[in-house]
């Protein structure tokens, strides 16, 4: 597809100053579309990610997984400025690695900032954006899952938990928001980022070893997939692809 097929689309990023979100970020803008970068604390990463861009209306926002009312008042700041969105990616999130067989390590409060923050947290921003979505009559959301949500493997059982929700959550928003909006799952597996406290590059390289594909996964990979659901995938809603190099077979 030509390199500007995004050009005059608005998308808006959660998580998006790093990782698979900033990697998204600059797949998204480099094919053109205005980026929203959505921060938690680093708006100083934002902004450097933000200078990085090529020209286009772009801006960051403070978003908190765990505040609705913070997505509510982006809708607000994107309907005067742009009338309409056309992509959203939920790639915020939050884990702690945490052994399965380690029941009282992970405390129910723990449990519940996971589920807010993976689950909650994208639907949060979902329902306060979709009537913009709806407006571009075109829309896709792209909710970053992973195979933890159906392999039951991960950085814990709260986690795990969290993303089957999350993949569940997009099948039933496949079906309640067509044909306007397109909803879609991209789940990795261990992608080289910093997502997962004390997971280094030599542990990922080692486990890809026991992969199909033998490579370890980049953000770069899990960008690309996000762009073909974008872009090319146009009769898919409800579903998940999965960027994991063969890691769940």
């Amino acid at each position: 597809m030509g390199e500007q097929v995004l050009r005059g689309k608005v998308a808006v990023v959660t998580g998006g100053s790093n990782g698979i979100g900033a990697a998204t970020v600059r797949r998204l803008a480099g094919a053109g579309a205005d980026i929203v970068i959505g921060y938690h604390a680093s708006r100083e990463r934002a902004e450097a990610l933000l200078q990085s861009l090529p020209a286009g209306r772009h801006r960051v926002a403070q978003l908190s997984l765990q505040e609705p009312q913070t997505f509510h008042a982006l809708a607000s700041e994107l309907r005067e400025a742009f009338g309409t969105i056309h992509i959203l990616v939920n790639s915020a999130g939050f884990t702690k690695p945490i052994r399965h067989a380690d029941l009282d390590a992970l405390s129910d409060e723990l449990f519940e900032q996971i589920l807010v923050a993976n689950v909650r947290g994208p639907w949060s921003a979902i329902r306060a954006l979709a009537p913009l979505l709806k407006a571009s009559g075109d829309g896709v959301i792209v909710n970053v899952s992973s195979i933890s949500g159906f392999t039951g493997s991960g950085s814990n059982i709260a986690y795990c938990a969290s993303k089957a929700a999350l993949d569940t959550m997009t099948m039933s928003l496949g079906r309640a928001l067509g044909p306007d909006i397109r909803t879609m799952c991209v789940s990795p597996g261990a992608v080289a980022t910093d997502f997962v406290e004390g997971r280094g590059r030599t542990e990922l390289e080692e486990g890809a070893k026991s992969t199909p594909l033998k490579r370890v996964v980049e953000p770069e990979d899990v960008a690309d997939a996000i762009f073909a659901c974008a872009t090319l995938l146009k009769v898919s809603t409800g579903c998940r692809i999965i960027t994991d190099g063969g890691r769940h077979l």
